[in-house]
């Protein structure tokens, strides 16, 4: 529980990004360095709540014992606490930098206070035993002669291929992209998750068993039906990699991208020739605007900002959410306000304000005669998403970034197996399982349930790996 009144004495403190105007001009890392005296101070404030939100369904889906580790950490045990921490959490140095912490919004302290800063101690956790020499190799158990194929290297297919290796299973995951990591290396940018942090976990994996195949696209390199033959069992980790469109007129100008598409080939530039190969979506001396919220749009201002882009404007279709809670969204539940997130500090130092623009509805992508952009136009909208009359406004622009969403998994691995979909195009396979209609095939995360957060994907792939083991030996002991 920390100081039984630390969370009176003492007020929340987060460790601080480093400053907007120097990381705006490199691709590294936000974060400054862990102080450790700071954050047991943190650490002490978790307080002895009774009933810990923070690890309950509203909270952490990977159910970390948070306060456990609180309190280890303000004791300074530091090497318990990565014990604890990784009893739930098999990456908590991706959550720890990339998770927008769904267990702050549900630390009971919050009620009253501001929360404790567990991303923060959490991150400093693992950094710290990592530094330390205290993360291993895992030792699988007596190896069980099954073997199971893992269909994507994002953090599902990982954390099951990780659990599946412990019990003592010969997995092997298979990549389409170049490098591994799936969503966590091409989706997500350099200065929020360096891959470095992403490879060498991997390397971890490597060595206690996992096999990995890179350039291995199954459904088109690899026939899925093969996986299968050779296989005990096969887990479907594909991740929901369609995205929302925004098919108005004019969307076949040229300048006008997925925001996935503009990320990812931002990052495989960079780390291929640190930009020098040219291969990538450049924003430089371009008036960008971003259609869309979220991490996804708020990652793709970083990016621009940093490839030194003349203007930056973001389109938010939603009113501007209110600084604190609303009485329809009370505690324990996510809090929906206004948050200034690491891309709007930047754009702010480098232009002067926060480049979001709310209740605005894209109606037309302007084009010259030569089909490239020059603009869109746009409509106010009501809090019910009502055009309101007489708001039409032209915007100048030269590159258009659409982060809208992702609605359903890619299908051309179905296309072969004619796995059963549900409603909205995904997997159909149940949580309580998770198989899907074709036996020995299992689906998990995104592609099971739709677009959602890195941590949860963990999540599902330590329930699929679990629920698989289950199925092969008639019992388990993965947690």
């Amino acid at each position: 529980m920390g100081k039984p009144t630390g969370f009176k004495e003492f007020e929340r403190e987060v460790r601080p990004y480093r400053n907007a105007s120097i990381r705006l001009l490199d691709f590294k890392e936000l974060y400054t360095e862990h102080e450790e005296p700071l954050l047991a101070t943190q650490g002490s404030r978790c307080m002895d709540c009774g009933v810990p939100f923070c690890q309950s369904e509203n909270g952490c889906p990977v159910h970390n014992l948070i306060p456990e580790w609180n309190d280890l950490v303000y004791q300074g045990r530091w090497r318990e606490a990565l014990d604890r921490l990784h009893k739930t959490n098999n990456f908590p140095e991706f959550t720890g930098r990339v998770c927008p912490a769904p267990c702050e919004g549900s630390c009971v302290l919050g009620i009253t206070n501001p929360p404790v800063t567990i991303k923060n101690i959490e991150c400093a956790i693992i950094d710290k035993g990592f530094e330390s020499g205290w993360v291993k190799p895992n030792s699988p158990a007596p190896i069980t002669g099954k073997t199971i194929a893992i269909v994507g290297s994002g953090p599902c297919g990982l954390a099951a291929a990780d659990q599946l290796n412990k019990a003592g299973h010969k997995v092997t995951v298979y990549e389409r992209a170049d490098r591994l990591g799936g969503l966590l290396m091409y989706g997500i940018p350099n200065m929020k998750l360096e891959k470095n942090v992403v490879e060498r976990r991997i390397d971890l994996m490597r060595k206690s068993g996992v096999s990995f195949e890179t350039n291995s696209d199954i459904g088109k390199t690899i026939p899925p039906e093969a996986l299968i033959e050779k296989n005990d069992a096969i887990l479907l980790a594909t991740g929901a990699t369609v995205a929302r469109d925004l098919e108005i007129k004019g969307r076949d100008a040229e300048g006008i991208f997925l925001a996935m598409e503009f990320l990812t080939k931002n990052t495989k530039s960079l780390l291929d020739s640190n930009h020098l190969d040219g291969n990538y979506i450049s924003a430089e001396d371009k008036d960008v605007i971003v259609i869309g919220g979220g991490d996804t749009g708020t990652d793709c201002i970083g990016t621009s900002i940093r490839h030194g882009c003349r203007s930056l404007v973001n389109f938010e279709l939603l009113p501007k959410p209110p600084k604190e809670r609303a009485e329809n969204n009370p505690w324990p539940l996510w809090p929906k306000i206004y948050r200034v997130d690491y891309g709007h500090a930047e754009a702010s130092q480098k232009f002067g304000d926060d480049p979001r623009v709310y209740s605005v509805m894209s109606k037309e992508f302007l084009k010259d005669n030569d089909n490239k952009l020059t603009g869109i136009i746009t409509v106010s909208v009501d809090d019910n998403l009502q055009e309101i009359p007489n708001t039409e406004k032209i915007w100048k622009a030269d590159l258009v970034l659409l982060s809208l969403g992702f609605i359903q998994p890619e299908h051309y691995i179905n296309e072969k197996l004619g796995i059963t979909l549900d409603d909205r195009g995904n997997f159909l396979a149940s949580k309580s399982d998770f198989r899907t209609s074709i036996p020995k095939v299992y689906a998990a995360a995104d592609c099971r349930r739709g677009q959602d957060l890195v941590v949860r994907a963990i999540n599902e792939g330590r329930e699929a790996a679990r629920e698989i083991d289950r199925d092969l030996m008639g019992f388990t002991e993965l947690p």
